[in-house]
């Protein structure tokens, strides 16, 4: 009881850091998300690859999600944030100039860019555990997630102000104004008190893969957490396509995505404590069956509030299903395997959210918003699956104290 109290200590002084960072860092990501489709369209002369743009972004962020989690193994957590920090400026520049100059290929690699800073934004919730207790572990991630709150209210309120500051020529302004974003955001990272990586000899890095991929709540949590970012993106990414082609407007459509971040990080607030009383499995279940609940919201209607409600479902069931998914792998590897476990985890989330990406633009375009919807039941239904295989193999590895 003695030692908990003083790395609890210090480890809640991280997650405000963390938290600071998540918030304002992590305003960029709305403006991506929903300027990435729209000015895709604007500037690609085929539509239908309208969404490429995000797609190299997932896509960046599932190549460099391994080297950079093992960066941060070898070098500590600050450089790699520091990294993607001025990876995600130079996004913001470099986008600016793409729509200002009708660049498709050139905007392509700016999202490219915004990956890399995505890459070392989804490791800040495992850098909330570093200085954590098993028992803190699960708070710890959830709130910094729920920091998340203020980058969905910054995010689009920067598209709303800034989108039009180069009128005629729409979009490039949010993308400016992601630069200063980050500058601001940048400045937290030298307060972070995070351990210095021990230098392990050759061997001491843990077990093998194959044998950590014996615990099958190991496999489980990734596939989990793969499903539950990949279906939120492969619907979100073409939510503003679909509401401007309802003949909705473009502040309708960044206003639906605010409302959508919102619902993605208002409930990291108590989902931690939710996995606390109920365990793993139980949230991560929900989280996947509130997903599902959107397509069906989806394709029950194309009027604006259908919109709202659907993305709404879509953010819960996000939080529930990738947070949890997350506690889930951090309660079954050891600290010296964190850099590679946690970066093949996010290789395979990242890589099935440029498939998402990718696709969902394709599908959109060929076959409209109901197959979008439709699409996303199979691999939801997969991971609920492994949830079932998992609580008959290993009861007490969906436990909160597993």
């Amino acid at each position: 009881m003695t030692q908990a109290i003083p790395s609890d200590t210090r480890a809640k002084r991280n997650v405000a850091v963390l938290s600071f960072m998540q918030a304002i860092l992590g305003a960029q990501l709305p403006v991506y998300i929903i300027l990435g489709g729209l000015a895709g369209a604007l500037l690609a002369e085929d539509k239908s690859l309208a969404t490429l743009p995000i797609a190299c972004q997932m896509i960046a962020g599932m190549i460099t999600a391994a080297p950079v989690s093992l960066l941060m193994g070898r070098f500590g957590r600050r450089p790699g944030f520091h990294l993607g920090a001025v990876c995600g400026m130079l996004g913001g520049v470099l986008a600016t100039y793409a729509i200002l100059n009708g660049s498709f290929v050139l905007f392509c690699i700016a999202h490219a860019l915004a990956g890399v800073y995505q890459t070392t934004h989804n490791l800040f919730r495992f850098a909330a555990t570093d200085t954590a207790s098993d028992a803190y572990k699960p708070r710890a991630i959830s709130y910094v997630m729920a920091a998340g709150l203020v980058s969905a209210i910054l995010g689009p309120e920067i598209v709303i102000r800034f989108g039009d500051f180069f009128a005629p020529v729409p979009f490039a302004g949010a993308y400016a104004a992601t630069v200063f974003v980050g500058i601001i955001g940048m400045l937290a990272i030298p307060l972070l008190d995070l351990p210095k990586p021990e230098k392990l000899k050759s061997g001491d890095s843990g077990r093998p893969m194959r044998e950590i991929f014996r615990n099958p709540a190991v496999p489980v949590a990734m596939l989990c957490a793969m499903v539950s970012y990949a279906a939120m993106t492969f619907v979100m990414t073409s939510t503003p396509l679909a509401i401007i082609a309802c003949g909705f407007g473009d502040a309708d459509a960044a206003d639906v995505v605010r409302w959508h971040v919102l619902a993605m990080f208002a409930p990291s607030f108590f989902t931690g404590a939710l996995i606390v009383r109920f365990g793993h499995g139980k949230i991560i279940g929900a989280g996947l069956l509130v997903l599902a609940t959107c397509s069906g919201i989806a394709l029950s209607g194309i009027e604006l509030e259908k919109f709202y409600a659907a993305l709404i479902f879509l953010g819960l069931g996000w939080n529930f299903g990738f947070i949890g998914a997350t506690s889930l792998l951090t309660a079954n590897h050891r600290p010296e395997e964190r850099a590679k476990v946690q970066g093949l985890n996010d290789v395979l989330v990242m890589g099935l959210v440029a498939v998402g990406a990718l696709s969902s633009g394709k599908i959109m375009a060929i076959a409209g918003w109901n197959t979008v919807n439709l699409s996303v039941l199979v691999p939801i239904g997969l991971a609920l699956a492994s949830l079932v295989f998992l609580a008959l193999q290993n009861r007490t590895a969906l436990a909160s104290d597993a």
